[in-house]
């Protein structure tokens, strides 16, 4: 393993980015667990979206999965950026664990699709994220306006009452993905204002027994909505006026959205294990596993997989696709790949900053 990074505490370390361990300090084994299974979850969603429209099981799994697995990161994401301030190290760590990946991979996915899709003229753009690479530019604009919502009276209602607004606003365009950015604030900033002990609430075994109907539950209502909506609503990326829908019903949607997402990430927090077990250790190399296994999921579309062989849709082939998911994104979550890519993933970049007299000071007290 290359040489560590300087020391963070457990807050200021990004949840979706690898880190080192700690001497003397050790990883929260309950938020690595938490992390590795809803990556996992985004892998299976991913999988599964060429079978929604021949499988209506499919379809219902899909929006279940779709209702929490990002909004479960981003809480977690907004829980651990805490005591996120300007600080010069904390805006560094900012640049090169969010901000150089998202260049990275914004590049990288430009140019696969031009090659893998036969698209010579597919522009690259920073300014017009490009599939997975949303969830950087939104996590990099939600982590700089932490002050801001510590400083507010009531910060959750100003966020929601924000990805209201945007949810009817057609206007907001495609730049930085912000509708995206506005729908899912509300994740984030109630994730800042979580607590310990409201994480000890979730993992309760009442609430572990609850979840087990609720779960039941919201696979039925799946089954019977998945011919009656579109699942573009839980993309959060559009208005509803472009998807065909009056303005009032972007009001009802996040609202209701909001309140099933927070009940389902509720649930499945109750069910991830507060021990250390044997993929605790990916937990901290989600955001490999989260950027590389979208290259594998564009180009089995790009190539025609699942037109070329029609197994895949049926019940066996489905569990196949899902376990193959399940096992690549695992993969490259582990350390090796973590070490592979880490100069561009982690760069520690000292050549670009400047450090300043509190750092060096802060360094020295430490190191005394």
């Amino acid at each position: 393993m290359p040489s560590p990074r300087p020391p963070q505490s457990a807050q200021d370390r990004p949840p979706t980015t690898a880190g080192e361990k700690k001497p003397g300090k050790q990883r929260d084994a309950f938020f690595d667990n938490a992390k590795y299974l809803a990556i996992v979850l985004v892998a299976m969603g991913h999988s599964w979206e060429p079978l929604t429209d021949g499988s209506r099981a499919a379809e219902a799994l899909y929006m279940v999965v779709y209702t929490f697995h990002m909004p479960a990161f981003i809480v977690i994401s907004g829980y651990f950026s805490r005591s996120f301030d300007m600080r010069p190290d904390r805006l560094r760590r900012l640049m090169t664990g969010v901000v150089v990946p998202y260049v990275v991979f914004e590049v990288a996915y430009s140019l696969f699709k031009r090659w893998a899709d036969d698209s010579p003229d597919h522009p690259i753009s920073l300014l017009d994220p490009w599939y997975l690479t949303w969830f950087l530019i939104a996590l990099f604009v939600w982590r700089m306006t932490t002050p801001l919502w510590k400083m507010i009276r009531w910060p959750i209602p100003v966020a929601l009452g924000i990805a209201v607004l945007a949810s009817v606003s057609p206007d907001i365009g495609d730049d930085l993905d912000m509708q995206r950015v506005l729908q899912f604030l509300p994740f984030f900033v109630i994730g800042l204002f979580l607590r310990p002990e409201h994480f000890q609430l979730v993992r309760r075994r009442e609430v572990r027994i609850l979840s087990v109907p609720v779960f039941a539950a919201a696979v039925a209502l799946a089954y019977w909505a998945a011919p009656r909506m579109t699942s573009s609503w839980f993309y959060h990326r559009d208005s509803a006026q472009e998807l065909g829908a009056p303005w009032w019903s972007g009001v009802v949607m996040t609202l209701a959205l909001l309140a099933c997402s927070l009940v389902l990430t509720a649930c499945f927090l109750s069910w991830v294990p507060r021990r250390h077990m044997w993929f605790t250790v990916l937990g901290a190399g989600t955001l490999y596993g989260y950027l590389l296994h979208g290259f594998l999921t564009k180009g089995s579309n790009f190539w025609g997989w699942f037109d070329t062989y029609a197994w895949l849709h049926t019940p066996l082939g489905q569990i196949f696709v899902t376990v193959v998911a399940a096992v690549v994104v695992t993969l490259l979550c582990t350390p090796p790949v973590q070490r592979a890519l880490r100069f561009a993933m982690e760069p520690k970049m000292t050549w670009a900053f400047k450090r300043d007299a509190a750092e060096v000071a802060r360094e020295r007290s430490k190191a005394g």
